[in-house]
């Protein structure tokens, strides 16, 4: 027999559920209808009630809950939106679902937005697509930013050739299994790092709870799409930036964030804000923080002490690897998103460019573009152009949900198309098949005013969670 529920209304709170009769009623209702349900379970259908609960004023059980939280919003003020969005520009706009666009158009609404474009890999997400850029004047939206703060790729590159991979592939394979960990799993004893010395983490209250944490997790890999992977560069512009020659070369690609640390702190501001700045409740993900004020002051901080952090995981991922391999390596490549920065507009005024699964393409900056375990991903140089905000995408985009992906595809299929594709696959599941993804050669052709491509990378090796 299942235990019973244990459900407090602290529990309603961390999910942002508005302090008030309420959670008392919530916890009632759920007490009495899912007494021996999981926790997480019925936390996850409180969210979603929160989320949307005009879909459950009339629900048999759920109605009490829905007409609380309806009462909770007519009782205060709500920020309006414009009546017309900000003009805004989609890349690739025929290979984006309406919801990224109805999310996109809902942002440019926002009274702070100042500029806007989306990417041709976007998909709908939470308040700010992802794939959204958006940038604010002198606010910042926890939410745009997204849960995983400074979530990066990461790329060296290696004086090996092709065929050291297929030589040693049983090699490889093992070197993954012993150097990274993923999701749950962390080392057991963690390399040190100049940034868990970082003043902020006794400065900023917030995350001083979080630095044991941290510690413990610093130089693992999320789950879902983060992976550590060994492959096959090809720099293929002679005037790319590393001085290497044309030709193919061993690489290590890692895709990961800032872990349980970036995600609590994501967690904290965002409650603040959602707290302090009430929207309609189809853009209540967009909650902002004024820069001015002592929260967003310190969300600030944290996020870029969670983007040194996710950047340190990465380094820690590349430096394991290199030992195992006993080579330095000749070039490295790292960019990030899931991230604010302050930036300048082509008409001089400085905002936040938030990017929430974007990748930055100032003039002559670098970047990785990744496609999937099976597809290409792509080496770039930005291009500057001022009508995306200096952004590109940050990968191929999700064709399908992952429950949609799941029900779509079998192992059986997967195991076939990997060894077509001469991939090694150590965990992952079905809803990070390669099939779930676009292609990433036509989001690629969607931004040719966005970067230019100095080479590629076809992953070989690939690790990800489970």
């Amino acid at each position: 027999m299942s235990k019973k529920l244990k459900l407090r209304g602290r529990d309603l709170i961390e999910i942002n559920y508005p302090q008030g009769r309420v959670i008392g009623v919530a916890v009632s209702v759920m007490m009495r209808h899912f007494k021996r349900e999981k926790k997480e379970v019925v936390l996850a259908k409180l969210s979603e009630i929160l989320n949307v609960p005009e879909q459950f004023e009339t629900h048999e059980q759920f109605a009490p809950i829905a007409k609380e939280l309806l009462k909770e919003t007519t009782n205060i003020n709500i920020i309006a939106l414009n009546d017309e969005p900000k003009d805004y520009p989609i890349f690739g706009a025929e290979n984006i679902e309406e919801g990224a666009k109805q999310q996109m158009y809902t942002a440019m609404r926002l009274p702070v937005a100042a500029a806007g474009a989306l990417m041709p890999d976007a998909h709908q997400g939470y308040g700010l697509p992802i794939g959204g850029v958006l940038a604010t004047e002198n606010v910042i939206i926890p939410y745009a930013v997204g849960v995983d703060i400074g979530c990066r790729m990461a790329l060296t590159i290696y004086d090996r050739s092709p065929d050291f991979l297929n030589q040693n592939r049983d090699n490889l394979v093992e070197m993954l299994k012993v150097n990274t960990r993923f999701g749950f799993n962390s080392f057991d004893d963690p390399m040190d790092d100049a940034v868990l010395d970082n003043a902020l983490f006794q400065e900023v209250k917030v995350v001083k709870h979080l630095k044991d944490k941290a510690r413990k997790q610093i130089g693992s890999s999320g789950s879902g799409n983060h992976f550590v992977e060994f492959g096959i560069v090809e720099i293929k512009d002679e005037n790319n930036e590393f001085d290497l020659p044309l030709g193919r070369y061993l690489g290590v690609l890692s895709h990961s964030g800032s872990r349980g640390f970036g995600a609590n702190i994501a967690k904290h501001y965002t409650k603040l804000a959602m707290e302090s700045c009430r929207l309609p409740k189809e853009a209540k993900h967009l909650a902002w923080l004024d820069m001015d004020s002592e929260a967003g002051m310190e969300y600030w901080l944290a996020m870029n002490l969670a983007g040194d952090y996710a950047s340190a995981c990465h380094d820690h991922i590349h430096r394991r690897l290199a030992k195992a391999l006993g080579e330095k390596p000749i070039a490295k490549v790292e960019n990030h998103h899931n991230f604010a920065w302050k930036e300048q507009l082509a008409d001089g005024r400085e905002v936040i460019v938030h990017r929430k699964g974007a990748t930055p393409a100032g003039k002559g900056v670098l970047g990785i573009i990744p496609g999937s375990m099976t597809s290409p991903g792509y080496i770039v140089r930005g291009r500057g152009n001022a009508l995306a905000v200096n952004s590109a995408s940050h990968g191929a985009g999700r064709l399908m949900s992952r429950t949609k992906a799941k029900k779509s595809f079998n192992h059986k299929i997967l195991k076939v198309h990997l060894k077509e594709k001469e991939v090694t696959l150590i965990g992952g599941g079905l809803d990070e098949a390669p099939f779930a993804y676009k292609n990433i050669n036509e989001v690629m052709n969607f931004q040719t005013d966005l970067v230019d491509v100095l080479g590629s990378f076809m992953p070989k090796v690939v690790r990800m969670d489970r």
